[in-house]
C-alpha cells in the first residue's frame, strides 16, 4: 500500500512540475489504482476478483463477487454497479469504495427505482431486498465505504459464504462485518431500503459518520446495529423511516469484550413504526441493551416511537440489561446520555420521550439537560419505567427544520420514510441551535483503532457539535 501511495504522489508532483508559472489550470487528484483494472466489457459472473473498478464506468454483476484474504478490490469514483440475481460482495480481504461528493459510487438493483411520498411495506419495493449485501468475514482487515449509494440491498443469502458469528442462510443485511481486529469505515454514504437490519457488526473498530439512511427494515429490523465486541462511533447520521431502532448496541455473540459506541449528533425522524412485534419491546431511535454501553448525546429525535432506551431486562427473550456500571479500562467507562432533543406530534410518542416499561423493564433516567427537561417535568418522585402523562408536551419545541412539515399531518410519521425534497437542516433561529454539549468530559469521539487516511481509513472523525442533530449551522456534520 505504501508503494501505491508513493507512485500516486510522484504522479501528482510530475503534473505540478509540468505547469508553467501563472497557469490557471486545475490539477485533478489522480485516482488510486490497486492491481490491474477490471474490465466492464462483459458481465462479472460469480468468482474471485481483485484490482480496480475504473472511475465513471458501469459494471453489471450476476453472481457473488469474492475477494480473497490478502487481496483488495478498489472502486474508484463515479462507478455504477448493477447487481443482479441477488448477488453479494463476499469480503475475505479488503474492499475500498472511494466515491466523492461530485461523483459518488452507486451499488444498486437495476430493476428498482426510488419512490417519493407515502411508503408502506405493501407498496414499496425498497422493503423487499434486490441485490444482496457486503459480507465481510473475520479475515477481512479493512472495509472502507465513502460517498457510496447502497440502494435496494438485502436479498436473502442463498448459502453461507463463510462461518460467521451471527450469520446464517437467509440473512438479509446490507452490511456485515465481524473481524475483531479489523476496521470498518462508512462515511458520507447513503443506505436506501432493506427488509431487515441494514447492518450487523460483531467486532472490530468503526467510524459510522455523516450518512443518510432511508426506508430500512420492513416489518422489523434496526438501522445501525452493532453487536459483539464492536467499538466506535455513530455520529452525524440522518435516519428517517426506520422500522425500529435507528442506532443500537448489544454485546451478543462474543466473549471478547463489550460492544461500546458513541452516538452523538444524529437526527432520527419517523423511526419505529414498522415493528410488527410487541409494542414496547423495541425502540424507535436509540437502544442500548445486553451488556453494551454507549454515550448518547446531542441527538435530535423527531416523531419517533420511543426516545433513548436503556434496556432494563431480563424482560423478553431478546432484551437484556444494558451495562451502566463503571469500568475505567473500557473505551466508554460508563453508559451516559443527555442533551437530547425531542419533538412529538401525538401523545403516544410524547409518552415515550423517557421510555416506560410497557413491555419490558427499562432504566432510562429523565435528564435535566434534555429538551424538554424531562427531569423537571416528571419531578423528583418519578420512578424510571413508570407511565406518565405527556399530553402537555405534544407539539412543543418545534426544531424548525428548513423544509419539513411540523406539526406533521396525521400519520405522516408512519408513511414518510425518505428524505425526498425535504431539508432537515436547522433554521438559524431554531431552538435546537446551540443546545448540545461539546464538553469532552461528557462526550468525545472514540479514536483508538480507527486510522485516519483519505483512502484507507477515516476521512475525518467529526467531534461533537453544539447544534442538535446531524447538521451544524457552521456547515460541518452531515454533508448531504
Amino acid at each position: 500500500m505504501k508503494k501505491l501511495q508513493f507512485i500516486t504522489l510522484c504522479l501528482s508532483l510530475l503534473a505540478l512540475a509540468s505547469c508553467k508559472k501563472g497557469d490557471k489550470a486545475v490539477i485533478s487528484v489522480p485516482q488510486i489504482l490497486v492491481g490491474k483494472p477490471i474490465s466492464n466489457t462483459s458481465t462479472l459472473t460469480a468468482g474471485t476478483y481483485k484490482g480496480t473498478m475504473l472511475a465513471n464506468q458501469t459494471y453489471t454483476v450476476s453472481g457473488d463477487i469474492t475477494i480473497n484474504a490478502g487481496d483488495t478490490l478498489l472502486i474508484q469514483k463515479g462507478v455504477k454497479i448493477n447487481m443482479t440475481n441477488g448477488a453479494n460482495f463476499i469480503v475475505n480481504g479488503d474492499l475500498i469504495s472511494l466515491g466523492t461528493k461530485d461523483a459518488p459510487v452507486i451499488i444498486t438493483d437495476p430493476r428498482r427505482s426510488k419512490t417519493t411520498g407515502s411508503s408502506t411495506v405493501a407498496t414499496d419495493s425498497a422493503y423487499t431486498g434486490g441485490w444482496g449485501g457486503i459480507y465481510a468475514s473475520n479475515t477481512a482487515k479493512l472495509v472502507v465505504i465513502k460517498w457510496t449509494h447502497l440502494d435496494f440491498g438485502g436479498a436473502a443469502l442463498k448459502a453461507l459464504p463463510f462461518m460467521g458469528t451471527g450469520l446464517k442462510a437467509g440473512n438479509q443485511y446490507i452490511l456485515y462485518f465481524e473481524n475483531p481486529n479489523g476496521v470498518f469505515i462508512l462515511e458520507d454514504s447513503w443506505l436506501y431500503g432493506s427488509p431487515d437490519d441494514a447492518t450487523r457488526f460483531y467486532g472490530g473498530y468503526y467510524n459510522i459518520m455523516r450518512n443518510t439512511m432511508e426506508k430500512c427494515g420492513s416489518n422489523g429490523g434496526d438501522g445501525f446495529n452493532a453487536k459483539g465486541s464492536a467499538v466506535g462511533n455513530m455520529a452525524y447520521n440522518l435516519i428517517i423511516g426506520g422500522a425500529t431502532n435507528g442506532t443500537k448496541t448489544a454485546s451478543d455473540g462474543t466473549t471478547a469484550g463489550e460492544c461500546q459506541f458513541t452516538m452523538y449528533n444524529n437526527t432520527y425522524v419517523n423511526d419505529g413504526f414498522r415493528n410488527n412485534g410487541v409494542y414496547g419491546a423495541r425502540s424507535g431511535s436509540v437502544e442500548i441493551e445486553n451488556n453494551s454501553r454507549a454515550l448518547v448525546y446531542n441527538n435530535l429525535i423527531v416523531d419517533c416511537d420511543f426516545g433513548v432506551r436503556i434496556a432494563g431486562g431480563p424482560g423478553g427473550a431478546k432484551v437484556y440489561l444494558a451495562d451502566t456500571l463503571f469500568n475505567a479500562s473500557d473505551a466508554i467507562t460508563k453508559t451516559a446520555y443527555g442533551y437530547n432533543y425531542y419533538y412529538a406530534d401525538n401523545l403516544d410518542m410524547a409518552n415515550q420521550f423517557v421510555p416506560t416499561s410497557v413491555a419490558q423493564a427499562v432504566v432510562t433516567h429523565p435528564q435535566s439537560t434534555d429538551i424538554p427537561n424531562m427531569a423537571a417535568f416528571l419531578g423528583a418522585t418519578y420512578t424510571f419505567g413508570f407511565v406518565y402523562d405527556g399530553s402537555s408536551l405534544v407539539g412543543k419545541n418545534n426544531p424548525l427544520f428548513q423544509n419539513y412539515p411540523l406539526p406533521a399531518p396525521t400519520n405522516f410519521w408512519i408513511t414518510q420514510a425518505s428524505v425526498d425534497s425535504y431539508n432537515f437542516r436547522l433554521q438559524s433561529g431554531s431552538p435546537a441551535a446551540g443546545k448540545g454539549t461539546t464538553d469532552a468530559t461528557k462526550i468525545a469521539a472514540i479514536t483508538t483503532g480507527i486510522p485516519l487516511d483519505a483512502n484507507f481509513g477515516s476521512s475525518g472523525i467529526t467531534p461533537p457539535g453544539k447544534d442538535m442533530g446531524c447538521y451544524q449551522l457552521n456547515g460541518s456534520g452531515n454533508q448531504h
